[in-house]
């Protein structure tokens, strides 16, 4: 087992992987920008490194500070958490070449799923449906017009490095799609570098499901059933729940079979997640696989008595897996709280937090960073903690959510809570009948 793991994030996340590393008797190294010098994962971590100023791209994202932390603090394994380089091919690779344990996928394995045209043909290859649509990139918009006549439109544009909803373009009618096709690769090199696009068939009322997979380094996988992360504005996850309310055993059973088949035929190692779109037929298709542990994980975590975090650095270090999958017994929500005014279309509001109040009571976990008088730096995601609430049944964790809402204060910045208590009240919400589209007709008035 690890001595010491550095944790190359900032905010909850940071906060999360050391609460685990304390109760697992591992050392801990934080890593932090100058803006985040007052941060609570800076205080709790047994060592903290300075890695640079604001700007995530000198500070988080820069590679050869982090090596440089890990090194002269002698951690021998780095968990990069979500985001920033948790998905960096390079960065995993020079962690290997200096000898530290990357906690999650190697640099080929990133590679093989991070570009969505190669996950989609691997994925074609292991025998898990795919979305109708290209095969592999597209050089020309005269091949786009093609292919979109071959499988009928609606059809959506996507970025290869795409993330967050960048690079991506619904298209209804053929007379749109050169000014979607321009759009989208403008965007997507300026977002990512990269303007390679594919195409797909646009999935018409579809729910945005994933399946919670862990693999360990002797090529057995297991999962951990279901998310349903449906209720999304411009691509971001607002809300998830587990089990989805649209899931059946029948169909729980497939797309776990699906998911574990596709971790198993990359021999896929560490904590990872298969998203599907499944359409109002319950038709489900491989959408993308992050290989990651995700925002959402306490969910699962909540209804399967599981600690992803305890098990990601299991398999890092060697230690099999159970193998057993698993079907959730209880029901959880969770609702990102953002640094964000949602009467004023989500715009960022950091500030100082004047006034905090944390909802308790059992049943109730809340994931986050913040404290009164801390300042929310202007430099980052938005999102500064997670309400989880977990309950027999469905109706009962919306009503705990309510209540733990109601008791959730936080004055001197603007936050997304008065938009999840009026999503908890929602007619279309109660009876789990919402899709992707969900927030095109939610107005906060």
């Amino acid at each position: 087992m690890f001595k010491k793991i550095l944790i190359a994030n900032r905010g909850e996340i940071a906060m999360r992987v050391i609460r685990t590393c304390k109760e697992m008797g591992i050392k801990t190294v934080a890593v932090y920008s100058t803006a985040d010098v007052e941060s609570l994962h800076v205080r709790f971590a047994d060592e903290a490194v300075c890695i640079g100023p604001p700007s995530s791209s000198e500070s988080y994202l820069k590679i050869a500070n982090i090596i440089a932390a890990a090194e002269i603090t002698n951690a021998d394994a780095i968990h990069p958490g979500y985001g920033f380089l948790s998905e960096n091919a390079k960065f995993s690779k020079i962690c290997q070449e200096h000898d530290i344990k990357f906690i999650g996928a190697n640099a080929e394995m990133i590679e093989k799923m991070g570009d969505k045209a190669t996950a989609k043909e691997t994925m074609k290859a292991a025998g898990v449906p795919t979305i109708p649509g290209s095969d592999g990139l597209i050089e020309s918009l005269e091949k786009a017009q093609k292919i979109a006549q071959e499988i009928g439109y609606p059809v959506m544009l996507k970025a290869t490095a795409g993330g967050g909803g960048k690079g991506m373009r619904a298209i209804w009618k053929a007379s749109d799609l050169q000014k979607a096709w321009e759009s989208a690769r403008q965007e997507a090199a300026a977002a990512f570098g990269n303007n390679g696009m594919y195409m797909e068939k646009l999935i018409e009322e579809p729910r945005h499901i994933e399946i919670q997979i862990v693999g360990d380094s002797f090529g057995k996988a297991c999962h951990l059933s279901e998310r349903d992360c449906s209720v999304q504005r411009r691509h971001q996850k607002l809300t998830e729940e587990t089990p989805s309310p649209f899931m059946t055993k029948t169909l729980r059973e497939k797309m776990g079979e699906a998911a574990v088949k596709a971790a198993e035929f990359i021999k896929y190692e560490g904590a990872g997640t298969v998203e599907f779109l499944v359409d109002k037929h319950k038709n489900f298709y491989f959408m993308e696989m992050n290989t990651r542990i995700q925002v959402e994980h306490p969910i699962t975590e909540q209804v399967i008595d599981y600690d992803l975090i305890r098990e990601q650095i299991k398999v890092a270090a060697g230690i099999p897996i159970s193998g057993k999958n698993y079907t959730p017994k209880l029901h959880s929500i969770e609702c990102r709280i953002n640094a964000e005014d949602p009467y004023n279309d989500f715009r960022p509001s950091p500030g100082r937090i004047d006034t905090l109040h944390f909802p308790g009571g059992h049943g109730v976990r809340l994931d986050t960073h913040v404290y009164s008088g801390y300042v929310i730096p202007p430099f980052y995601d938005s999102m500064i903690a997670k309400l989880i609430t977990t309950a027999q049944t469905r109706e009962e964790a919306i009503n705990k959510m309510r209540r733990a809402l109601d008791e959730f204060v936080i004055e001197g910045i603007k936050t997304t809570i008065p938009f999840h208590r009026k999503l908890m009240d929602h007619p279309d919400y109660i009876a789990g009948n919402y899709t992707t589209k969900f927030m095109e007709d939610f107005k906060m008035d």
